[in-house]
Order: C-alpha cells, then structure tokens, then sequence
C-alpha cells in the first residue's frame, strides 16, 4: 500500500511511519515542523520507500500535488495545544478544522478514498456516562480543540456520504510513550528538572484521566483498519484503567527519586476545557480483537524515561 501521513514527523505520526515501514509498505510524510521533529524520521529517512515533503496543509495546491498517487491517509496533524486554545481561538479552526477539509479535498481530486483520522475523546465533552461508549450524546463543547475536531469528524462523514469515502474516526485518549513531546509527563519533568523541591499541579490533582501508549495506540488503529469494514468506522481508542493526576506525579517523583512539595491551583479542572474525567468504553474496538499490552503506570515511566534520555526533545520545545 501507499500511505500518506500528515503529521508524520510528529509523536504518534512517526511512531506510525516507522511501523507502516515496517511492514513493507511505501509510506509519504507531510509535515510543516511547526511541531513535529526531523531526527524522529531519521530511521524513516534511511528507507527507499520513504518519502519526506515539507508543506503545510493549508497550502491545498501544494498538499494536493504532494498526495497524488497515495492509497490510504492517515491524518494525524493538528493544532493539539488544547490548555492555551482560548489564548489564538483561530488556531484550532484553520489547523484542525480548516486543514481537514483541504486532506479531503485533496483526496477527493485524486479519487482517494480511504482516510484514518485522529479525533479526540474530548468530544464527549463532560459525559454523564462512564466509561463513555461511542454512542454517547454530544454535549456542549468545553474546549475550542474539541468543537474543532467535532467539526472534522461531520466533514469526514459528509464526505463518505456525499462522495464514497471509508472513513476511519479514532476518539484517542491521551497517548504516552516514545517521541512524546507535550502533555502532563512533559510538563512534570520539565518543572522538576527547573526545580526538584516544589512543584505547582493545576486544578486539585484529582482530576481522572486514562492515557494509553503509543504502541497499544497504533496495534489498535491497524486493529479497526483490517477488521472494520463499514463506510463510517467510529471507534474509542483508550485504556482499561484510568488514573488520578497525582497518581501520576506520585510514579514520576518514585521514578526521579525525588519528594517535592506540591502546591495546587484549585478547582476540579486544570485549565478552561479540561474535562475532569475522562475514561472510554473501549468495547467495540475489543470487539475487533485488540487488547491494551501496557499499563498506564507502565507508560508514564516509558515516557519518563525517554525524556530523561533524550533531553534535546525538552530543548526543541523551548525553542519552538
């Protein structure tokens, strides 16, 4: 198969390029750098059947010239500062929003038909059910970053209707794991290592998240591509588990062998648009044969890990 990533040199985009790679497929990325990383390609960019296109989706000639011949895309890039969305509210809307109608449009002028597209759990909102199924009621949004996604998935299954496209909407959790460059973990290292003795955690601390790693991650999208056969396949993509955000901080300062002080902003939500809890029923995508290999403990050391042995990542953020 030729696949064509947007996002690719990003966290979960690379991580996917180097696993279709693998598999002996040929394989494009699309990526404007703004986020992504060129030394997390630098295995990709070693393989013949690899190819590397700097561009921006919002530039549709250029992205509609750099997808032709492509079979399959995964759309993994956005805008996924979620906690600052209210600081630049256009941003969500032309990267997320915006740049999925152009992939779009661009497939649909080359007869592509075929589309992986990573939406959010954020979507549910503050749900009143737990865990939350793929059937729950919209509720009002809560973050400029969801209603951007929400508005990405009509278009995605606007388009199978209106133009005969196999749509594949994945509702992520958190992912951890290799090549993670924002989110609590990063955010947690990045103040310890300024300073080991106090550390602030937003919101009370108790807010419930499940978070899933990356290598679950992509098992479970190869998982819905082979299995499901729908026009429009909708699928929760998370853990069996959630845990406590000090549950978390208590692993990380274990791990560093550190005792800071902790001091709490307050509230129930860390930020505007910080849902509280957020746990996904996960049963259609087992129902497909999939099964979560790593705990969420397990991932949060693994991201760890990988921040403390490569450093620059935290560099390239402060640069950025």
């Amino acid at each position: 198969m030729r696949y064509f990533v947007t996002g690719g040199a990003g966290f979960i985009g690379s991580n996917l390029v180097d696993r279709l790679l693998a598999c002996g497929h040929e394989v494009t990325a699309y990526d404007n750098f703004s986020t992504g990383q060129r030394r997390f390609l630098e295995t990709a960019l070693q393989n013949p059947r690899f190819r590397l296109i700097e561009g921006d989706l919002l530039d549709l000639p250029a992205l509609t010239k750099a997808i032709a011949g492509s079979e399959f895309v995964f759309h993994l890039a956005a805008n996924a500062d979620v906690r600052f969305g209210t600081h630049h509210p256009q941003r969500d809307l032309q990267q997320n929003t915006i740049a999925t109608f152009h992939v779009l449009e661009a497939m649909r002028t080359h007869g592509i038909r075929r589309i992986g597209f990573s939406s959010t759990g954020s979507v549910y909102g503050e749900p009143d059910i737990f865990p939350t199924p793929e059937t729950a009621p919209f509720p009002i949004q809560t973050s400029l970053y969801a209603a951007s996604k929400v508005a990405g998935e009509g278009l995605l299954t606007a388009y199978a209707h209106g133009f005969g496209f196999q749509v594949y909407i994945f509702r992520f959790v958190s992912i951890l794991g290799e090549r993670y460059t924002h989110g609590h973990v990063f955010d947690f290292y990045a103040k310890l290592r300024a300073n080991p003795h106090t550390i602030e955690v937003l919101g009370n601390g108790r807010q419930r998240k499940s978070y899933l790693y990356v290598h679950d991650c992509i098992d479970a999208i190869f998982t819905v591509i082979e299995k499901a056969t729908e026009p429009i396949n909708i699928v929760n993509l998370g853990a069996d588990e959630y845990c406590e955000v000090n549950d978390s901080l208590d692993w990380i300062t274990q791990r560093l062998g550190l005792q800071p002080q902790r001091t709490y902003t307050g509230g129930i939500r860390g930020w505007v648009g910080d849902s509280p809890f957020i746990f996904l029923d996960t049963t259609k995508l087992k129902s497909y044969g999939w099964r979560q290999k790593v705990s969420i403990r397990e991932a949060v050391i693994r991201t760890l890990d990988y921040l403390r042995a490569n450093p620059w990542v935290l560099e390239a953020r402060k640069a950025a």
